[in-house]
């Protein structure tokens, strides 16, 4: 074999490779709001929300978080995004259901707290919005998902939503545009280990 045989077969196949990304390049020809979900059990959720959170801001984008469920004002990205201008931060969950164990109130609440979403979903000026957790209040029956999914259909053509939560509705999932699911396979909690800040918190 010649020894310049295993670089020629490279490069051939990293020029097919290109032809393929180009043409698909291509093809992408028009731009939109997108509605993204991410889900599964797995960690990084919403974590990944806030990386394009911070992705938009980086390119001078008004951004909006809505947070469902989780009650506490004390997390990492709280206190960084909060200090970002540009942001618009509602808390709007009084804690997991095993928390507030009171299904009258957790309706209610889930339900106020869209009413506040409605708002943001109006605003043009709101360029990428992140609904984090908002599956549960959908799964639990707490929110309709007719009317969910009615009013981010209705929203500014070029605002971006991510959707963050376990257990996404499949009437959720076949509306959005892009639908990422994270997988568990190892957890250090399962081990003892609590919830860490700048990773969990």
């Amino acid at each position: 074999m010649s020894s310049d045989q295993p670089e020629q077969r490279h490069r051939g196949r990293m020029q097919r490779k290109k032809a393929a990304v180009d043409a698909a390049i291509t093809r992408a020809d028009r731009d939109q709001g997108l509605l993204l979900v991410l889900t599964g059990n797995g960690k990084g959720k919403s974590s990944s929300a806030f990386g394009m959170l911070a992705r938009a801001l980086g390119h001078g984008m008004k951004v909006g978080v809505a947070q469902f469920i989780k009650g506490r004002s004390d997390t990492g990205e709280e206190a960084f995004f909060q200090r970002q201008p540009g942001v618009v931060w509602h808390l709007l969950g009084e804690g997991f259901t095993w928390e507030t164990q009171n299904l009258t109130r957790d309706i209610k609440t889930a339900q106020r707290g869209w009413a506040v979403v409605r708002e943001m979903l109006r605003d043009p000026s709101l360029g990428l919005i992140v609904l984090d957790e908002l599956t549960y209040p959908l799964k639990y029956g707490w929110l309709e998902i007719d009317t969910v999914l009615a009013d981010l259909k209705a929203r500014p053509p070029m605002q971006h939503v991510v959707i963050t939560g376990r257990g996404a509705p499949q009437a959720l999932c076949d509306a959005a545009d892009t639908v990422t699911e994270l997988r568990d396979i190892k957890h250090a909690f399962r081990a003892g280990v609590r919830a860490q800040k700048g990773i969990d918190l």
